[in-house]
Order: structure tokens, then sequence, then C-alpha cells
């Protein structure tokens, strides 16, 4: 099945937008876990589990595991979730962008290593950094366009023939680099005005959104901003608000705590 078609599926099965990022960091984890060996493996098993049947995604990020050489972890949570939660689709979150030749490394890296079913990349290089990705016709990948951080203001909001940087990146994605129908865009919640923007330029295609919880975006004005005329079409991510919501014995019932809450605030704002 094609990522996007996963995550189609999973939309309307679970009747959720929510997303709960993967980001285990050994300083916050619960006491129950500070001493053991496989503390990150443990960590987002039991994330996993307490979690999965509210999610249409699961996006580990790769940064919080190459940091503590917890590659193989990586790749143990992941077939975890396909072989326990085989209908939640997994986005890695690793933001490549390098030149084909060393992209076709990293889709490989991506795709056939860790067994992501999509992956998040940098257009800064252009087309060709982003096409051996899209040679993996059944997987996915959102482009960055106009990021959660305040120095996305930097590069994403100047003008160029007109349009703005972030613009452009929606409108290429929505035409003439979508080859394989895969393709969807980052944009941050906390900019509802240009999330709203690069719906009316993309009309159909996935948005991954982060911003929410730890960052303070509005959970209404992004949904508003963002769905599509079925109310769906986007992956709302949370990830700090959720699986630290407990540093205590009761960690995996305070992140599904949090995710139904969170859960529940998105789908009250669809409707």
């Amino acid at each position: 099945m094609k990522f996007t078609e996963m995550l189609e599926a999973r939309w309307n099965a679970a009747d959720t937008l929510l997303c709960v990022g993967l980001d285990p960091n050994p300083a916050r984890f619960p006491k129950a876990l500070a001493s053991k060996p496989d503390a990150i493996y443990e960590f987002c098993r039991g994330i996993v589990d307490a979690t999965a049947d509210l999610v249409c995604a699961f996006k580990p990020q790769i940064a919080y595991f190459a940091s503590c050489g917890a590659e193989k972890e990586l790749e143990a949570v992941i077939g975890y979730i396909h072989e326990y939660y085989p209908a939640v689709p997994v986005i890695l979150d690793a933001k490549r962008g390098d030149i084909g030749s060393t992209a076709e490394h990293y889709a490989r890296e991506a795709f056939e290593r860790y067994r992501a079913d999509c992956v998040t990349l940098s257009p800064f290089m252009g087309f060709d950094t982003i096409k051996p990705y899209l040679a993996y016709e059944d997987k996915g990948a959102f482009i960055l366009c106009r990021t959660s951080n305040k120095g996305g203001d930097d590069i994403q909001m100047l003008t160029v023939e007109g349009e703005r940087i972030y613009e452009r990146i929606a409108r290429l994605a929505a035409t003439e680099w979508n080859t394989s129908g895969e393709l969807g865009l980052v944009v941050g919640a906390t900019y509802p005005d240009e999330l709203a923007n690069v719906r009316r330029i993309a009309p159909e295609l996935p948005l991954l959104v982060p911003g929410i919880g730890a960052q303070g975006g509005d959970v209404d004005a992004c949904v508003k901003a963002g769905v599509t005329a079925s109310k769906g079409g986007m992956v709302i991510n949370s990830g700090r608000a959720i699986i630290y919501a407990s540093a205590e014995d009761d960690w995996k019932d305070a992140a599904r705590a949090a995710a139904v809450a969170t859960r529940d605030a998105i789908n009250a704002a669809r409707r």
C-alpha cells in the first residue's frame, strides 16, 4: 500500500489527525527506566503501546537516536510498530537534502535500513536531491516548506519573482516535483496564515504540521487553516507534550491522556 493510501485509511478508520513524535531524550525519561540498558527502546515501545490507537502516524526523530548511538534501537522501534500496529505509518524525521548520488544512499537508509514509510526532506538544493526518494514508488516524502521555527523567516519568507520561497516550494511539490504522487509538505502550526496559503496552493497534498504542544501553536487555528474539503489531509504532530507528560510511574497513562486530549481538541476543531 502506498504511503498516502495508508494515511487516508488511517484518518478514516481511527478518526484521527494526530501524529506522536518519538523524540527519546534519556535525561527526561521516567525514573523507572533510568538504569536500564535498553531504556530508549523500552521508552519508545511504551509510548507506542499507549497511543497507537489514537494516531494516524508515528514520527521518530533520527537525531535523538543517533546522538546516543541508538540506531539499532531506532530500527527495533520501527520494526515493532510494523509488527504490532501495521496500519500506522512511520515517518522518519531526518530532514535530508544532498546531491543525487548521496541522496540515493540516504533514501536507502530511510526506506531499506529503517523501513520507514515516509521521510522528511529539505528542498534547498533542488529537485535532483528529492528525486532518488521518489524511486521508491510506495514511499512518501514531506518537503520542508514553512517551518514552525522563527528562523524560517530568514529564507522561507523572501520574495523571488513575485512569490515567497515557501509558496514556490508548495507549488513545485503540488505539481512538477510530485512524480510519484507521494509528496507532502511540512508547514508549522505556529503560522496559520501561511498554512492556509499553502493549503490554497496545494489543496490535496498531505501536510505534516509540527508546532502544537511544546511550541505553542494554536490547535483551532491550524486545523481550520489546513484541513482539506473532506476535513482531513493533515498529520498534526505533538511530541514532547505527550511523551514527557509524566516522569513518574504513570508515564504511559499520562502520555495516553495527553494524546487523547490532543486528538479530541483536533477533532473538535475539524467539526
